[in-house]
């Protein structure tokens, strides 16, 4: 897949390089994106190299793109937004996404959403059917996000994944090229 830089003017999304590796490894320090996102811990340079060599890489080389989020166009990385699709189903893709404590609650992981949302969703791009949002129970601000971007909330997976070799509920939604791209109705009270 060739690499694309998205952008609103506001935020920028672009692919995470090797100069990227000490804002990712910093940012990875913080407990909520420890406790959220399924990211070693404690996480370190060569946990990030890791990332950058394999994610990021294979990713781009595939059709699962991963990019660096940015308040600038060569500024520094604050997070990471990315979709990943199946070898055998290129038609649907899993979005996920974490920030730098410190640009949290600004719309800025809302933004990134929005354009990673877009460019799946083209079908210039990548022209996908469907985009499956799925997380921790408990992380209401990653569920706000979907909500917020069109995800319907379709339920809990009851000990749906392992955390750190512990098992854990997790809540799922989806969006289809279909649905239009604003609040979704239908997400239970507390989620």
């Amino acid at each position: 897949m060739e690499e694309q830089t998205l952008t609103d003017g506001t935020v920028w999304l672009s692919r995470p390089t090797e100069a990227d590796i000490d804002a990712i490894v910093e940012s990875c320090q913080d407990p909520a994106i420890a406790e959220w996102v399924t990211v070693p811990s404690p996480y370190g340079r060569a946990d990030a190299e890791d990332f950058l060599g394999t994610a990021v890489a294979d990713g781009w080389a595939g059709r699962s793109p991963t990019w660096g989020i940015r308040t600038a166009e060569r500024g520094r990385l604050i997070g990471t937004v990315g979709l990943g699709t199946r070898p055998r189903d290129e038609t649907a893709a899993e979005i996920g996404f974490w920030l730098a404590p410190e640009y949290r609650k600004q719309g800025i992981i809302s933004r990134a959403v929005g354009l990673t949302c877009g460019f799946g969703f083209d079908p210039a791009e990548m022209g996908l059917i469907r985009i499956t949002w799925r997380a921790f129970v408990g992380n209401h601000a990653s569920a706000a996000v979907a909500r917020k971007h069109g995800f319907r909330y379709e339920g809990l997976a009851r000990l749906g994944s392992v955390h750190r070799g512990i098992r854990r509920d997790h809540w799922v939604a989806g969006r289809l090229n279909t649905d239009p791209d604003g609040p979704a109705d239908g997400w239970p009270v507390g989620v």
